[in-house]
């Protein structure tokens, strides 16, 4: 009998809820309202003789590099930032190697680390979703091979100091150090600086965001000439397809389009955490393009409501530390209107109070 491999028979499979998403899509953190114009021309312009050949990713990718201020070398395009985050555990972990996450955070780092038969080491986030450092620093040990932070964090929204991370990428010289910068945009501040300078320290960006481009599945990840080169034998030479690869340039240029979208995010993202504490609703400081809130005994009959209102919104109770929250993504003004006036609505058709959460230490 064909059997797999123990590993990955033992892993749990990640299934997002992508069926039925009819409405106003509030759930996947995604940008709303699309992408860029100029984006929209160039897939009119894409024809047969872009479609009938392996794609070419270096073109794209050296502009990405410029817009990151990197050399090429230094920047790999990947398939989404899972890609990413696919490639650091294939080429750094092994059998008898141990990766290090704080949970809650993003559910792909613990499935392509398990995947690769390495040991998964979870520390809980603090009170509030602090950034636990002290706990973080004592268990990177001599078998820690990859430590992966999502700043600012998934689902919480709670964002780390660059000279934490600098201090345990420091800490741990023989672990690849993976900052996931998937909402960069709507926080603003980033590690790329030190690419080059901190070898075993990695930079993820994904334009699924900010830029409205998820439907590509396009990731660029950013680190040292010496291990990227070690990076690119791993990964195929076609990971990124031609027509997202056709467009890229033209997203990154039409920066006009990303900030207006990214400072309308900030504002909706005020504006519902100041609903919710107008509201009693306990909620959590967020430097990406949501909100957590808790919702208690009221969490499962808010979701339901707000979906037979046309509003999808995230159910994270099955995270670590998460029970009773549901997560709220922010997009324009006007759609952060319509949030806000169905939000009040729906918690009062399920006949919502707020409730005390208990601090999981």
């Amino acid at each position: 009998m064909l059997r797999a491999r123990r590993a990955v028979e033992r892993l749990k499979q990640y299934h997002p809820p992508l069926g039925g998403r009819t409405g106003l899509r509030m759930d996947f953190n995604e940008n709303i309202s699309g992408c860029s114009p100029r984006v929209l021309a160039k897939l009119r312009t894409i024809g047969a003789e872009l479609l009938n050949r392996y794609p070419e990713r270096q073109p794209a990718e050296r502009i990405a590099a410029e817009f990151l201020k990197l050399q090429p070398e230094q920047a790999l395009l990947t398939n989404g930032v899972d890609e990413a985050i696919h490639l650091l555990a294939e080429t750094y972990l092994e059998l008898g190697d141990e990766a290090l996450i704080v949970v809650p955070t993003f559910s792909m780092y613990e499935i392509y680390v398990l995947a690769t038969g390495a040991t998964l080491q979870t520390v809980q986030a603090g009170a509030d979703f602090m950034f636990p450092t002290s706990a973080v620093l004592q268990a990177i040990n001599e078998h820690t091979k990859l430590i992966a932070i999502a700043n600012p964090n998934n689902p919480t929204g709670a964002a780390v100091a660059n000279d934490v991370l600098l201090q345990i990428a420091k800490a741990a010289p023989s672990a690849a150090v993976l900052v996931d910068e998937a909402y960069f945009d709507f926080y603003g501040t980033t590690l790329v600086g030190e690419i080059g300078r901190q070898e075993n320290l990695f930079v993820a960006r994904t334009f699924s965001k900010a830029y409205g481009l998820a439907g590509f599945r396009m990731g660029v990840l950013a680190g040292s000439t010496e291990q990227m080169h070690l990076l690119r034998r791993v990964g195929s030479p076609y990971n990124v397809n031609g027509v997202a690869l056709a467009c890229l340039p033209e997203a990154l240029a039409d920066r006009e389009f990303v900030a207006n979208y990214v400072a309308q995010v900030r504002r909706g993202r005020e504006r519902l955490a100041a609903e919710f504490d107008a509201l009693g609703i306990r909620r959590w400081p967020s430097e990406a393009n949501f909100v957590l809130g808790y919702f208690g005994r009221f969490r499962k009959s808010l979701v339901e409501e707000m979906r037979r209102r046309g509003i999808l919104v995230r159910d994270r109770n099955g995270d670590p530390g998460c029970a009773g929250c549901i997560r709220i993504t922010v997009g324009t003004d006007a759609q952060t209107d319509v949030l806000i006036e169905q939000l009040r609505a729906a918690l009062e058709s399920v006949g919502f109070k707020p409730e005390e959460k208990k601090v999981t230490r």
